[in-house]
């Protein structure tokens, strides 16, 4: 008898670590979201803007311009109009600058939205540097609300040293806005 308990109890182990395993691989798969964030935005890797404390500031680096192209786009999900004040503009590198988007709800209920963001070429992403974004958070707006978001940031003047990046004489900041789906159900989207 001893015998035949030792499968069944060698095939109990391995039922338990094979679940064990599949709990693991299901929290790992909850945390990549949040952990390759991280690693974009510590990296630049993909596009992804460097972020910076409020005091951040490298120093401009005299006659040595780029061009900054503004992005705007909203998920058909999301009954928003948002658009850059100004398409682009002419900056020097290091020097610290704000620029502004705009959106408004079109609907008749309060709606909350996320912005994506992303820098173009995806090698610039390393050097553009926001200080302040309305990306960082969440944006509720009430019916028909309009609001003035700001966005504040520099290219890091390291952009020179790179080979490739230091080429660039024009990068795109882009954002997209999407619903919400964390709010969705707060009182104060309406939802």
């Amino acid at each position: 008898m001893s015998s035949a308990a030792a499968p069944a109890d060698r095939n109990r182990r391995v039922a338990l670590i094979a679940l064990f395993m599949a709990i693991a691989m299901l929290g790992l798969g909850y945390a990549a979201v949040p952990l390759y964030r991280i690693f974009c935005q510590a990296t630049g890797f993909g596009g992804t803007p460097m972020r910076a404390a409020a005091d951040a500031t490298p120093g401009e680096v005299a006659g040595k311009m780029i061009d900054i192209r503004f992005d705007a786009n909203v998920s058909p999900n999301l009954p928003w109009q948002f658009a850059p004040e100004k398409k682009s503009e002419r900056i020097v590198i290091g020097q610290r600058k704000m620029a502004f988007f705009v959106a408004k709800n079109l609907s008749n209920e309060p709606i909350t939205g996320t912005a994506a963001y992303n820098v173009t070429p995806e090698l610039a992403g390393a050097y553009f540097t926001k200080i302040q974004c309305f990306c960082f958070t969440s944006q509720t707006l009430k019916p028909g609300e309009t609001v003035r978001m700001p966005v504040i940031y520099y290219v890091d003047p390291a952009i020179l040293k790179d080979k490739e990046a230091g080429k660039f004489n024009e990068i795109t900041l882009s954002y997209t806005f999407f619903p919400d789906k964390s709010a969705v159900d707060s009182p104060a989207t309406g939802g």
